[in-house]
């Protein structure tokens, strides 16, 4: 009885799409496309579908690309074998509008959307389906950390204004996982507002809508610049220690 009814758990889940933004100019990595770098042998960008192709949770991904990218973004999929990968779509002129067109392409039947950034390569499938789960029961939710460093508030001058208690901040990471009609009707209205956001999450959080967050990983790094690449190679090579 008891494997029958996690069998029927398994089958109602809700079905979640992942949305990949990966359609950034990678204005600081020297002039290069960070997601076609690579990282111990293989491509940014195919690290972070590996790991959504493996999670549990995530039954379709979307990529939102740069335009020049399509073909390539798309062959990739098919040398990794990311079978999960529905579609590779053309990216907007800013991040709210990438994963919009991402999010209007997912099934019709898809209960939560998934979005992860492209430049974080080194998530892993199991923390992946642990913000899935949460996002299942509270609508919206994102995975974060304790923040290490003292942060300074400043003017445009660069003096300071204050110093928040760093015991109060966190920072957040992809994915960040929401319901799906919940995550268009924020991008739409971030859009239309000509809202300026830097994640999913502040979209959400503009709506008036409360955003849950979860015990993220401090290897969920993003390749910004050229150090994490380096950085993250260290990570990978002592992750094969431990096997």
């Amino acid at each position: 009885m008891k494997a029958l009814f996690k069998k029927w758990r398994q089958t109602r889940r809700p079905r979640c799409a992942a949305l990949v933004a990966a359609a950034g100019s990678s204005s600081r990595m020297g002039g290069v496309n960070k997601l076609l770098q690579d990282l111990d042998g293989v491509p940014v960008l195919v690290r972070t579908l590996m790991s959504l192709e493996l999670s549990s949770r995530v039954d379709e991904i979307i990529v939102a690309t740069r335009e020049e990218d399509l073909v390539q973004t798309s062959q990739l999929c098919r040398d990794y074998q990311i079978t999960k990968c529905t579609k590779v779509v053309r990216g907007g002129a800013d991040r709210a509008r990438s994963v919009l067109q991402a999010a209007l392409e997912a099934g019709s039947k898809t209960e939560l959307l998934a979005v992860q950034d492209g430049a974080r390569p080194l998530v892993l499938p199991e923390m992946i389906d642990r913000v899935v789960e949460a996002a299942e029961h509270c609508g919206a939710a994102a995975p974060a950390i304790s923040v290490k460093d003292t942060v300074k508030v400043v003017r445009e001058d660069g003096s300071v204004v204050e110093t928040p208690d760093r015991d109060t901040l966190r920072a957040v990471q992809t994915p960040q996982v929401f319901q799906t009609d919940l995550l268009k009707a924020a991008l739409q209205n971030a859009i239309e507002q000509e809202l300026p956001i830097t994640d999913d999450c502040s979209a959400v959080e503009l709506l008036g809508k409360q955003v849950y967050l979860v015990e993220g990983d401090e290897e969920n790094l993003k390749i910004t610049t050229p150090i994490d690449l380096v950085v993250a190679q260290a990570i990978l090579a002592e992750r094969k220690t431990r096997k």
